[in-house]
């Protein structure tokens, strides 16, 4: 437990970094593009953010258990270097059709503000932060993805306020990600082959991780949506509201993958006879996490948007309270996914039920966007996060309890 509560503090102040700057941040971006240009900024990052989840395909859910079961660090120099080699096959097709859909999204005036915005964003699908989880590392992490990132936005505001020019920031992120990315290549992987010029291979590599994969996108499909859905189909004062919201609730789920950064390592590591108690720590947390956060968000959701967005758009009760609920069923589903199904080869089963739960989402989505129904459309992400919750308790509760009877999750 004192490993775990180590890692936690660590996985949680660090990435603290993350979530201060861009509460720092948005009150300028506000300023700078207006009521009318934040939804469409807003859902560039959420598009932005597809594209990253595109970009990491498998890694951030296979990689970290290969690096933990990895022996020793030429190991985890060739895990890293097959990831990089994927990934950048398919950063060739992921920036022009990112660009393409925000552009697309965006109010007429902004298309270019919400292009830049999603290119930057989505350069984190390269960033190395799941090699840094599999070790355990929080302070590797900072080092080469959120002190970085700090530094960017720190620097970034005066310049906004000086320029009024969003590139200022898309660029020095954009920078930044680009830097660390090749020093963590030199210092980890040295004189390893990071092009992909095998693409046989790397293609061979995408697909073995095909399941992996799905299960991101088809979870990110619905979770990256709710703002761009209603950028386009509901008036700028309702998708304004909803896309306060949908950012206050990305801000939460800090703390769900802090959480879960912690306690992934600590609960699949080998050789632990009290491993079903771990994963039964790792389970009750994040339900508290869910409950609490829910709570939070619900009560002093309205009057943070306020700040935040500098009186541009403000969260009401309603849309803060139907993103409670997802972020309950997503915090209580975190632990089950990451430290039971995945870990034990359960992919299909996830992936399966991710499908589902996304279809059912974005349906009803789509079916509340076109009737002008902002809070439906955050309804249909809680109703989408329910779904795979429900539908993953049961086996993930009997893969933990084969840990009383002796067998070991591999």
């Amino acid at each position: 437990m004192k490993t775990v509560l180590l890692r936690l503090s660590g996985f949680t102040v660090l990435p603290l970094l993350s979530l201060i700057t861009p509460l720092v941040l948005l009150p300028v971006l506000s300023t700078v593009v207006g009521g009318d240009g934040i939804s469409s900024v807003i859902s560039g990052q959420a598009i932005g953010t597809f594209a990253a989840t595109i970009l990491m395909w498998g890694w951030n859910v296979d990689g970290p258990v290969a690096i933990a079961r990895a022996a020793t660090s030429h190991e985890r120099a060739d895990v890293y270097l097959r990831s990089i080699r994927s990934r950048l096959v398919l950063l060739a097709a992921v920036v022009p059709l990112t660009a393409g859909v925000a552009a697309v999204v965006a109010v007429p005036g902004f298309r270019w503000q919400a292009v830049l915005m999603a290119w930057a964003i989505s350069l984190a699908g390269l960033s190395p932060a799941w090699f840094c989880i599999g070790l355990g590392q929080p302070r590797m992490l900072a080092t080469y993805d959120t002190i970085p990132r700090f530094i960017a936005t720190a620097v970034s505001v005066p310049l906004l306020l000086l320029t009024r020019e969003l590139w200022v920031y898309t660029a020095l992120l954009a920078g930044v990600t680009v830097v660390s990315l090749a020093i963590f290549h030199r210092r980890h992987s040295p004189g390893g082959q990071w092009l992909p010029v095998d693409l046989p291979a790397t293609l061979r590599e995408l697909g073995g991780q095909g399941r992996t994969a799905g299960i991101n996108l088809a979870g990110n499909a619905y979770a990256s949506t709710p703002a761009p859905i209603a950028t386009a189909t509901t008036d700028p004062g309702a998708s304004g509201s909803l896309s306060t919201a949908d950012t206050l609730y990305r801000f939460g789920l800090f703390t769900v993958v802090a959480m879960g950064n912690a306690f992934q390592s600590w609960t699949i590591e080998p050789d632990v006879s009290n491993r079903r108690s771990r994963h039964l720590a790792a389970i009750i947390a994040h339900a508290g996490l869910g409950v609490v956060g829910a709570i939070v968000l619900t009560v002093a959701g309205p009057f943070v948007s306020s700040l935040l967005f500098a009186g541009e758009a403000r969260a009401t009760i309603e849309l803060c309270l139907y993103y409670g609920l997802a972020f309950i069923f997503l915090s209580a589903g975190t632990p089950f996914i990451r430290n039971l199904l995945v870990p034990a080869g359960q992919q299909h089963v996830v992936l399966r039920w991710t499908i589902v739960s996304a279809v059912i989402g974005v349906a009803a989505m789509v079916s509340a966007g076109v009737t002008g129904n902002a809070p439906g459309i955050a309804l249909g992400m809680a109703l989408s996060e329910a779904v795979l919750f429900v539908a993953l308790l049961i086996p993930g509760l009997k893969l933990m309890n084969k840990e009383r009877v002796g067998y070991a999750v591999k």
